[in-house]
């Protein structure tokens, strides 16, 4: 059971070392991920508005090539109207030529809309640009600042998730399912000792005859007023020592 407690702890003191290499990194990686969300979702307006400007520059095309078209029909029609030999064929091709200028109306009208609408995106696109750069400026400062950190605490960082992994392999799954459940919980600390009678957890007084149970090492006990794992200082030392602390 000894062994068992101090492996336990082990693994305690290797990620207090890990999460002080991680604090180290203060809010960095929030940060980061932050403007690279802020800086997606202003490009996914930009990418948006640009699609939504090119189909209506497209539909303008088509409109004035069918304009073009209408044109030619109208011309044709009137000069038709001077061949016409009854009124039969006279409304006929006045009824054309009224709904070709209508049609040629309603799609001049439609391409206004759509230049209106045209340059109302591009100088949305335009006000939205500088903000992209200006969030990627930031970016760019902040994962500079962020790989500067990492690579400072690269190679200490490696040895110690890899004597984590060597521990961690140790340590019964059970107890590792509950260590990872508290730590999860807790920020971190899942075990701790005893300090002065009381958890050096939640510096909750522990009774008398609990300690004295704890000091045999012969079980795992949890603080019941913070459920983290207490060992006694003895494991504790034991743990350091077998760190080279």
């Amino acid at each position: 059971m000894v062994s068992r407690l101090v492996t336990l702890f082990s693994l305690q003191i290797i990620d207090d070392e890990l999460d002080e290499l991680e604090e180290l990194r203060g809010d960095l990686p929030l940060r980061v991920n932050g403007l690279n969300a802020k800086i997606k979702e202003i490009q996914d307006q930009i990418d948006e508005k640009e699609s939504v400007r090119t189909e209506s520059l497209l539909k303008r095309k088509d409109n004035e090539d069918e304009i073009e078209r209408l044109s030619n029909n109208l011309k044709k029609f009137k000069a038709q109207l001077y061949k016409v030999r009854n009124n039969k064929e006279y409304d006929a091709l006045t009824k054309e030529i009224d709904h070709s200028e209508s049609e040629i109306e309603r799609l001049k009208s439609e391409n206004y809309e759509f230049e209106l609408s045209s340059e109302r995106f591009k100088n949305e696109v335009a006000e939205l640009m500088p903000k992209v750069q200006d969030q990627s400026i930031l970016l760019d400062q902040n994962q500079v600042e962020l790989k500067k950190i990492i690579e400072e605490n690269e190679i200490e960082e490696s040895r110690l998730r890899e004597k984590r992994e060597k521990i961690a392999e140790q340590v019964k799954k059970p107890d590792y399912s509950v260590y990872m459940r508290i730590r999860k919980a807790l920020k971190g600390k899942a075990i701790v000792t005893i300090n002065r009678s009381a958890c050096s957890g939640c510096h909750n007084i522990i009774p008398s005859q609990r300690q004295i149970e704890l000091r045999q090492n012969k079980r795992l006990f949890t603080c019941e007023s913070c459920g983290r794992i207490l060992v006694s200082p003895e494991i504790a030392l034991e743990a350091e020592k077998s760190l080279g602390k």
